[in-house]
């Protein structure tokens, strides 16, 4: 079947692309729905000046706002209904994961099916509107006393009527934005709010792109440069590619079992290990930490912060991290690797594996049942992220030192990287299954066909 299976997917061509109908509405669909997205971006919040807002994010330029406004597209720079995104949602994804595997509650409700993952789903979303809300409202506290020191608010008419305004329009962008990724996952082709992240991306890039030529063109960046920035941009790709598809396969045997003939037939399997089973969770939540004192001190003002011991002090760490320092990068790479480790944890139970196992008559081969097993899977699992938390911080810190010495557009860093790749990924193996499902439709159809002529 598998053999067969691979031959059909060999096999798919534009004529059969063609006929697949439902395939090219989903297509649309998707199209349709990133479209809208992109329109969004350019509907800016009321109340805001354009000009003071341009000059705001020019002295806040290498701070966290740059990779939050990296995933939204360009919305948070320019103030949008969808400044913030479909980032609350995710963080409130990723709280409930953590509450799952703390909690003995959402652990048995995760346990319940569809019925249980539906409420688990509903939680999330009640978190997604709670973020949203304390987001939104420091969001528009943070825009009015942006511009405190240096006379030019981005607000027009700062106060309670300003902020109100602000978190219900927030909140809607947002709330509309998980219910259209909602909507692509269910009409469309791949994972919805994924497709909205990575649509966010590439559209920055056409402006990093210009930059890079820009520069060499002018001549801060030679053209060996750029040829080395199109080279090392070739090969991560290629190695995220690897990489994303490298596993490690244990081995499954089950109890052998008479089929309908009478014969004693042994069924084996494997249990596939990703060698990176974080995904991007791990460079997103290092950023975030890293880039998060240097922003609070581009909001504050450099002269305030730094009227007491404590503010000079806050100003000497943001100095040694900035973007591309070296004691920044060592950082960096220390959060992804911590990271790594923790999030594989928390989605992936070596107890829960070994104990699902033994319910079901599987066994490792050499390995006893229960204990045992879960001892083996949880020796295994550490190997297999160590070398997934050297991929993920090569590729992150290797577009980080050239963004440092090269001048690179902030948008071309490894997680952009890692999240454009991926997502593209799955998208084409979504568009492949659904192909080879159809030639598989064709085939059951001209069988029918065939079998009630011959009865005829």
């Amino acid at each position: 079947m598998a053999s067969s299976a691979e031959q059909m997917a060999s096999n798919i061509s534009l004529g059969s692309f063609a006929k697949a109908t439902d395939l090219k509405k989903r297509l649309w669909f998707t199209l349709g729905a990133l479209i809208i997205f992109r329109l969004l971006s350019f509907v800016p919040l009321p109340g805001i000046d354009p000009t003071a807002l341009s000059a705001l994010f020019q002295r806040t330029q290498g701070g966290v706002l740059d990779f939050f406004n990296m995933f939204s597209g360009g919305s948070l720079e320019r103030m949008s209904l969808i400044a913030m995104g479909v980032m609350p949602y995710i963080t409130a994804s990723i709280v409930m994961q953590l509450a799952t595997t703390m909690s003995p509650s959402l652990a048995a409700l995760k346990k319940e099916g569809e019925s249980g993952r539906k409420k688990i789903n509903q939680y999330t979303r009640y978190g997604t509107v709670v973020l949203c809300i304390i987001q939104g409202y420091f969001m528009a506290v943070g825009l009015e006393n942006a511009g405190a020191s240096t006379g030019q608010s981005a607000v027009l008419d700062p106060g309670m009527m300003f902020r109100i305004t602000t978190v219900i329009n927030l909140v809607g962008g947002t709330m509309f934005l998980m219910w259209l990724g909602e909507q692509i996952t269910s009409r469309g082709i791949g994972n919805g709010i994924s497709l909205i992240i990575m649509a966010g991306i590439v559209a920055q890039l056409p402006t990093s792109l210009a930059q890079i030529f820009e520069g060499g063109r002018s001549g801060s960046l030679d053209a060996l440069k750029i040829m080395l920035i199109i080279a090392m941009c070739a090969v991560l790709i290629l190695f995220i590619c690897f990489m994303e598809r490298a596993q490690r396969r244990v081995p499954i045997q089950y109890p052998k079992r008479q089929t309908a003939r009478g014969q004693i037939q042994q069924e084996r399997s494997h249990l596939p290990l990703k060698v990176n089973t974080s995904g991007v969770i791990p460079p997103i939540f290092a950023s975030s930490l890293l880039l998060m004192p240097l922003t609070i001190v581009q909001f504050s003002g450099q002269q305030a912060v730094g009227e007491s011991a404590w503010g000079d002090f806050v100003i000497a760490v943001t100095t040694y991290l900035q973007h591309g320092s070296p004691l920044y990068l060592a950082l960096y790479g220390a959060g992804i690797v911590f990271f790594c480790f923790f999030y594989t944890s928390v989605v992936f139970n070596p107890e829960e594996t070994a104990e699902n196992l033994k319910k079901y008559g599987g066994f490792i081969p050499g390995i006893r049942p229960g204990k045992r097993t879960e001892e083996y899977l949880d020796h295994v699992l550490t190997r297999v992220t160590v070398v997934g938390a050297a991929y993920l911080t090569v590729i992150c810190l290797v577009p980080e030192f050239a963004i440092a010495q090269m001048g690179i557009p902030f948008y071309l860093g490894g997680t952009s990287l890692l999240i454009v790749v991926n997502v593209t990924m799955d998208t084409v193996t979504q568009i492949q299954s659904h192909l080879i499902a159809h030639q598989y439709g064709d085939l059951i159809k001209k069988a029918k066909l065939k079998g009630g002529l011959g009865r005829r």
